[in-house]
């Protein structure tokens, strides 16, 4: 073999090139380099084309994509179709960045063998290599020229060229081009004949295992699109192409088992699949994932785990991870609970025009929390949300308008957005029987005012209970009940409602409808003026001071009465002046 190898090396090239094929093909890459080298060095574009596929490749040779790409360049110039085809590919993934009219680059010396970093996609060399390859026939070239016509930049983009390469690229058996040309048919078809073209289109690029074709395969078949219905064999599709690779596929394939619809469930195997997808860059499969860790389904709740995807998805600009995200920041789950950043990550998905997350922000801003927002955004959120019938948006509407909050103060428009929220919002009927009570923006109404009280505090609205139970007691809109006020009294009283003790204490003090306790009524005043409800402070100042369940403490009794007089409760201040001068 050996003389052979030494009678070769000083033979023509074309028997250099025979003989390197012999070893290549044999596996013996490092010998048959030399031998593509002498050939390639003679000018035979064959040969040429395998140089640069040895640099390309690693084989027989260290690794060199600008050695490669100046190789390939060479038998593309010199009418090798391979070359122009393979070179129109590196070109439109950024692999190589040359320009197809400049002098051949030769690569730095230190340099030969050094790891290339990819580039920006050369769309202008890959247009006139494909078409070189196209015009000579070759179904790749075709596909290439096609997708360029197609994905290019808009400048060379022409959607029907692209689709009559397609056509001729699948006539010749190119997988991708077969793809290509199911993609442009099916933007094109309006029958089931067309349907079905399109479906047997991805039926031959699937037979050549091109992932994104089996994919899509699935999707018809899943639906009978130009196929007969059939999810279980879309199923399968979906893991035949999962395990080559498509991410969307990993994506149905990891839901199919987390679900155990068509195929026998696994929660465990379909969130890998799903965690397969986000690490390959998927920010819908990161999100889903985060779902899985964050509500109760297959897998137990880790909101850690969610929060680490969801800021993943978020980051890469999935909106409702963003909302989920600040949704965690706001409750303290998986994450330490943190207002500002809860309010960054529910700003990013609002401003990207999440209506949830909008109204979430501006809830945060209404309460004081979340950094400052343009008021007049704040209402055009709730305003958009309302119209779209959100409840609890048209409820925060009212009270925008009420308070003027981004928008001029309209009671009227107020009680119409509060009548509508009050539909399904307890909140929204506690203010609106209030503005019925008050006659503020719509006609006084005691009875239907009562109603609505009714309804708030049924659903545990503390201040619907007092105001409910006022009217009770007073007969106000119905008919007077003192036993049923003195229960909604105590409801209140008992969820911390500072009015409602200090009612529980008068009600004590004048032994109206209650046995007189001025003990307890003292009590009562003593844990409302606590809670800081003035009247109470005055009333609990009055009582130390007269010392009437005890002997009178007048340093304690100005205590309260001046903490009274500061939240303006005028009656306070003869009753202060009245105590003992302080020693």
């Amino acid at each position: 073999m050996a003389l052979v190898d030494r009678f070769m090396s000083v033979a023509s090239p074309a028997a250099a090139l025979r003989r390197a094929a012999e070893l290549s093909n044999a596996g013996n890459h490092r010998e048959a380099f030399p031998f593509f080298t002498r050939a390639a060095k003679a000018e035979i574009p064959e040969a040429e084309y395998r140089v640069a596929r040895c640099y390309l490749e690693g084989t027989g040779v260290p690794p060199s994509r600008a050695e490669g790409a100046r190789w390939l360049q060479r038998a593309a110039r010199h009418g090798c179709v391979d070359a122009q085809s393979l070179l129109a590919a590196l070109c439109v993934n950024g692999l190589i960045n040359i320009s197809a009219r400049d002098p051949l680059p030769s690569a730095p010396a230190d340099g030969l063998f050094a790891a290339d970093a990819p580039t920006d996609p050369d769309f202008e060399s890959a247009l006139e290599w494909a078409r070189l390859a196209a015009e000579a026939g070759s179904a790749e070239g075709q596909a290439l020229l096609a997708y360029i016509l197609t994905c290019g930049p808009q400048s060379l983009r022409d959607p029907e060229l692209a689709h009559r390469w397609y056509q001729r690229s699948a006539a010749g058996g190119s997988p991708e081009g077969c793809l290509g040309y199911a993609l442009s048919l099916a933007q094109r078809t309006t029958d089931e004949a067309g349907r079905r073209e399109v479906a047997e289109q991805l039926r031959r690029a699937a037979a050549g295992e091109v992932p994104t074709a089996i994919y899509l395969l699935g999707v018809l078949t899943e639906q009978g699109v130009g196929v007969a219905r059939d999810p279980t064999a879309a199923a399968q599709l979906y893991r035949r192409a999962a395990e080559r690779g498509q991410r969307s596929a990993q994506v149905r394939w990891g839901l199919e088992l987390m679900a155990g619809r068509l195929v026998e469930q696994d929660p465990v195997i379909g969130e890998s699949w799903l965690r397969r997808a986000a690490l390959a860059g998927d920010t819908q499969a990161a999100a889903l994932v985060g779902d899985l860790y964050a509500r109760s389904g297959p897998l137990p709740p880790n909101y850690a785990e969610a929060a680490n995807w969801y800021r993943r998805a978020a980051e890469a600009g999935h909106t409702a991870a963003a909302r989920a995200l600040g949704s965690l920041y706001l409750t303290g789950a998986g994450v330490p609970e943190d207002t500002d950043e809860a309010a960054r990550w529910l700003r990013v998905a609002a401003q990207s025009g999440d209506p949830a997350a909008q109204v979430d922000l501006a809830n945060m801003n209404l309460q004081g929390a979340g950094g400052p927002e343009d008021p007049a955004r704040i209402a055009r959120w709730f305003e958009e949300a309302a119209a779209s019938g959100d409840l609890v948006a048209a409820f925060n509407l009212g009270v925008c308008l009420v308070k003027g909050i981004g928008v001029d103060r309209d009671e009227e428009q107020a009680a119409q957005w509060l009548r509508r929220a009050a539909e399904g919002v307890p909140d929204a009927q506690y203010m609106y029987g209030r503005m019925l009570a008050e006659g503020r923006g719509v006609a006084c109404n005691l009875v239907e005012a009562r109603a609505w009280f009714a309804r708030a505090a049924e659903a545990g609205i503390p201040d619907a209970q007092v105001a409910l139970a006022e009217m009770i007691e007073n007969g106000r809109g119905g008919p007077r009940n003192p036993s049923s006020a003195l229960k909604l009294f105590e409801e209140a009283a008992e969820k911390g409602h500072s009015g409602a003790m200090f009612a529980l204490g008068a009600l004590l003090a004048a032994g109206r409808d209650l046995p007189m306790d001025r003990a307890a009524a003292q009590s009562c005043f003593r844990l409302a003026a606590e809670r800081g409800h003035g009247q109470a402070q005055l009333m609990l100042g009055r009582y130390l001071a007269a010392g009437v369940t005890g002997d009178p403490d007048a340093v304690e009794a100005r205590r309260w009465l001046e903490r009274a007089i500061a939240q303006g409760i005028t009656d306070a201040e003869p009753e202060l002046a009245a105590l003992p001068a302080a020693i």
